[in-house]
Parts: C-alpha cells; structure tokens; sequence
C-alpha cells in the first residue's frame, strides 16, 4: 500500500510540474498581416488552457487571388482549443526562440509588397515580448514558428461564432 501511495504521489507532481512548464506563456498572439497578393490576413490568440480564437480577414480559405477579393466581407472569427501534440509542438519551437533576447524588428522595407507578421507573447509573470518581421525572414526558428502558426488555421477543429 506504502508503495502504490508513494507511485500515486510521483505521478501527481510530475503531472504538477509538466503544467508548470506549459504555462510559462500566458497567451501566444500571432498576426498576418497584408501583401500586394494573396497572402493570408489573421489573428490568432492561444491562451494557456489551449483555447484559441482565429480571426479570418482575407485568403485564408481561398486559392488564387482577385483584387476584388478584399471587397468582400472579412471571413469570420473562430474558436477552438489547440490540440495537446500541437500545443506542446508550439511552446517547444517558442522556448528555442529565446525570445526575450530577439530583436523588437526585422525586416527591410525596401521591398513594398511583403507580408508582416506579428508575435507576440505574454508571459505568466506579466512581462510581455513583441516582435514585428517584415518579409517573415527574422531567422530560421522564427520562420518555424510562423509556418507552425500559420498551419494551426487548417489543421485545428474551429467553431465559427462571427
């Protein structure tokens, strides 16, 4: 009995302390921003507990590209919760970023039709880090993290609720 207690017991503290680990991050903000193409315009916010809301402006369902595309009304905002693989996936590729000691910028903007993106990151202490990367090239993990980010619009369950 001593030892199924004490077998009870570890399992519920390392449970404890995986939790600990995940939520280090308070919420994950990603944002897409315009292009002179199709490029995919969205936000989507992850909190700590898994849920997420995506909200659809422009090309994020479409193929191709028409002008009068933007014309139309934005897509829409979805909820959903991020699934545990994908969740874990995340916060492994953001804690390889070291993010606090990246730049706030990257980017040059010499070339005047790429896309921006945004990530910006809340911290369970309160602190917050933002980093803006036009052309999304600021380095090779970052890039990771983008494509990572930018998958989650296809391959999570959403619920749209506008």
């Amino acid at each position: 009995m001593k030892y199924l207690f004490s077998l009870i017991a570890i399992v519920v503290l390392f449970c404890c302390q995986t939790q600990k680990m995940e939520s280090k991050y308070s919420t994950i903000e990603y944002k897409a921003g315009a292009c002179f193409g199709s490029c995919p315009i969205f936000k989507i916010t992850i909190h700590q507990d898994k849920t997420a809301v995506f909200e659809a402006e422009h090309f994020n369902f479409s193929k191709g590209f028409n002008k009068s595309d933007f014309n139309k009304p934005r897509e829409g905002t979805f909820r959903g919760n991020i699934k545990e693989k994908d969740y874990k996936k995340l916060i492994a590729l953001i804690d390889g970023l070291d993010i606090k000691t990246m730049n706030d910028k990257y980017g040059r903007r010499n070339i005047t039709d790429m896309a921006t993106s945004y990530v910006r990151i809340k911290f369970a202490d309160g602190s917050s880090k933002e980093v803006e990367d036009y052309g999304k090239n600021g380095s090779p993990k970052l890039v990771e993290v983008y494509n990572f980010l930018e998958d989650l619009r296809t391959n999570q369950d959403w619920k749209k609720v506008d």
